[in-house]
């Protein structure tokens, strides 16, 4: 044994020892098991005092690396490796739990799990099937692209110029007029969120939204230290109370709302707009899905915006192809300026490819066309829904029909939606969004959506879902 601990370092003998100790053991001098020399015979090896040597051993055998048997030997612990090896190791647990981002509720975790699973019917969904999605005709598309090495590039700040513009062009049929310098384009809805909860609110903010609520199913908000509030609904108006602490913001959904798939009147949507102008508090209007309404459609609140109150999102994630991750936000032009910085330092920019992709199809007939044919496909599936709800839960639950969209919001007539119901689904291989994911408190609901799965799965996933209801 040539090793023995250096009295010049400033590390004490005990601690030079211990590690010197613990090295044998990683190294796999000292296996499991290995019965270490007599005390004084080791001291006596390293050139020190057995008292020394003692201390040294007790420390690791507090930490369960060393033990003893009958009598006076000592020896390695049968799980000594794996001990010193997490010992090594940061504790990821504790980074974890201190983190600031708030971890999905575990139903919701279980939701993105098994959308992976193929095995599963997917019932509540917020995807377009795939065979819904224009596949041959987005690869026919990439044949018309005319690419140069700085249109593959990083983007500019707020993005596209090209697809900006086109933006411009659409949005005037929501009747939106804005420029290109009041549009920021997006990884998707959910990054706007996030880029508004970074860059305009500060922590104890309070966001408002409605009863029945997306915000609640994801935590862009909540993660950076913000407060939700839901308001109610009184006689199809919003009640809002002006007196709150913080910078405060409403996040609405005026239309096909998620999960309920509501749509606002045009009465409703200029007395909300007027309250939260008085109150001079600024609304996100989230409007992802207002291409897929069956029948034509009041303006959006942006459109009756005239003080720069409300930030605008849209996106084609629900209609073109969520890969893309494309969205936009429209906003007056510091706000744009604040997001887009902000945009750059998280990924510095979004995908080039899927900007060329989409500023094409919104360039060309291509996109006008897809939304007919999907806005058709959708209520297709919708009255065919429609109809199994009518066979099959007539008796035991009410909905509304469906104005467009992706979602029919479920309504048992018992308090039967629970974390229970959610997995006895989940065991027959039927995937829900219960109703408790969008509002804590809530048994009664389920968020049914007619995108994705096809007849046969509906059919046979509905079935499955009365019977389980029929048992509670």
């Amino acid at each position: 044994m040539n090793w023995k601990p250096n009295r010049a370092l400033s590390i004490s003998l005990v601690n030079q020892i211990v590690h010197w100790m613990t090295e044998q053991i990683l190294n796999g001098h000292w296996p499991n098991g290995t019965k270490l020399p007599a005390q004084r015979q080791l001291a006596l090896s390293l050139g020190v005092n057995r008292s020394t040597l003692q201390e040294a051993i007790e420390e690791l055998k507090a930490d369960g690396i060393l033990c003893s048997k009958v009598g006076s030997s000592t020896f390695v612990s049968n799980d000594s490796w794996n001990i010193l090896v997490k010992q090594k190791q940061p504790n990821w647990q504790r980074y974890i739990e201190t983190s600031i981002h708030k971890s999905n509720y575990q139903t919701i975790q279980l939701i993105n799990e098994f959308e992976q699973d193929e095995s599963i019917i997917r019932l509540s969904t917020g995807e377009l099937s795939p065979s819904l999605l224009p596949t041959k005709k987005i690869q026919q598309s990439l044949q018309h692209l005319k690419l140069d090495g700085k249109a593959i590039g990083y983007s500019s700040p707020q993005g596209s110029l090209a697809l900006r513009q086109a933006l411009v062009h659409y949005l005037k049929k929501r009747n939106i007029e804005t420029t290109v310098d009041n549009i920021c384009i997006v990884s998707g809805g959910l990054q706007a969120l996030q880029l508004i909860a970074v860059g305009l609110l500060e922590p104890g903010s309070t966001v408002l939204q409605e009863k029945y609520s997306y915000l609640n199913s994801v935590h862009p908000f909540q993660s950076y230290g913000m407060n939700l509030h839901s308001i109610s609904s009184n006689n199809n108006q919003m009640v809002i109370q002006r007196k709150m602490s913080g910078q405060n913001i409403f996040y609405a959904i005026p239309t096909l709302h998620n999960p309920t798939g509501a749509i606002w009147p045009q009465q409703k949507k200029e007395q909300f707009y007027e309250q939260c102008l008085a109150a001079n508090m600024p609304i996100i209007e989230d409007d992802v899905y207002f291409e897929l309404a069956f029948e034509k459609l009041s303006p959006p609140l942006k459109a009756i915006d005239t003080s720069g109150q409300v930030v605008y999102l849209g996106s084609v994630s629900k209609t073109l192809s969520p890969g893309l991750r494309i969205g936009w936000v429209v906003a007056p032009t510091p706000v744009i300026k604040r997001l887009a910085d902000i945009k750059m330092q998280m990924d510095y920019g979004s995908s080039a490819f899927s900007q060329e992709i989409v500023t094409h199809w919104l360039t060309s007939d291509l996109y006008e066309e897809h939304i007919m044919y999907l806005k058709s496909e959708l209520q297709k599936r919708a009255l065919y829904m429609e109809k199994l709800l009518a066979q099959y839960f007539t008796n035991i639950a009410s909905w509304e029909k469906s104005k467009g969209g992706f979602y029919i919001w479920l309504k048992f007539h018992k308090p039967i939606l629970t974390s229970a119901f959610f997995y006895k689904l989940l065991k027959q291989k039927v995937l829900i969004n219960p109703g408790y994911i969008y509002e804590p408190k809530d048994a009664f609901h389920i968020r049914l959506s007619y995108a994705y799965a096809n007849e046969e799965d509906l059919k046979e996933g509905l079935i499955c879902l009365q019977k389980i209801a029929l048992e509670e």
